[in-house]
């Protein structure tokens, strides 16, 4: 039977004093792919940033236990070491780090071991193929004249080398293009195939679910789940719309 990762429970999330989130309940399992649908200004995001500690995002009420930990308890790093991963509609750039060391610190700060260079680059290349990314980039500083896809493509790539228990991607697939989606959907698929990483796809969207195995679907309106269902769920949605959720 598969371990819980994340329990969440009547989880209340405020923004500038403003309540964003009401009363959220989510359950994930290990290996699950849950994806969070909603119209734009439902709160999706505000549920990633507050699972991951941006101070921001503050929890005024319920709980949220990852691995058995309650969240609210835990710093930013601590969270990131425990395995929890969240990808960023509009990932910043970090001049003066490349890409490699990056990943590189990000993964030996998560083991607190050193690591083989060697046994690292040829990991890191093998990944990069997956998401025809060209050797390159490994050198360049971390999303510095990035276009969008390639900002989203060294988010997956961060994603398959760390290889969390839980990864929330957030509005992973806006702005970029058909080929683009692509070729970002089959480095989630990589990650699914691993059967242990759970996921949380944040979408209004449903480009980059087409390839992907999705075993639960949740709706947010104004801050509250008001439906739950499985895959069925996402094909209404892109037919349909969320009109009958928002009247």
């Amino acid at each position: 039977m598969s371990e819980t990762i994340l329990q969440i429970r009547d989880l209340s999330v405020n923004v500038e004093d403003k309540e964003i989130l009401h009363g959220i309940n989510l359950d994930i399992k290990e290996g699950e792919t849950h994806v969070l649908m909603g119209p734009n200004g439902a709160g999706k995001s505000t549920l990633g940033y507050a699972l991951m500690g941006n101070p921001k995002y503050e929890i005024t009420g319920g709980s949220a236990v990852f691995v058995g930990k309650e969240i609210a308890d835990e710093t930013v790093a601590e969270r990131a070491k425990d395995g929890l991963f969240l990808s960023f509609q509009n990932p910043v750039e970090v001049p003066g780090v490349t890409l490699s060391n990056f990943i590189r610190n990000a993964l030996e700060q998560r083991s607190g071991k050193r690591i083989r260079l060697w046994d690292f680059r040829k990991e890191l290349l093998e990944k990069m193929k997956v998401l025809q990314m060209d050797e390159e980039y490994l050198d360049r500083d971390l999303n510095v004249g990035f276009s969008g896809g390639e900002k989203k493509k060294a988010e997956i790539l961060q994603l398959l080398m760390l290889n969390p228990k839980l990864a929330i991607l957030d509005e992973t697939d806006s702005g970029l293009d058909v080929d683009a989606v692509r070729i970002v959907s089959k480095g989630v698929e990589e990650f699914q195939k691993s059967k242990k990483g759970a996921l949380l796809i944040i979408t209004h969207s449903t480009r980059i679910l087409e390839a992907l195995k999705v075993d639960h679907t949740h709706v947010l309106v104004n801050g509250t789940i008001v439906e739950d269902g499985d895959a069925s769920l996402v094909d209404e949605i892109n037919e349909n719309g969320f009109e009958k959720y928002t009247e």
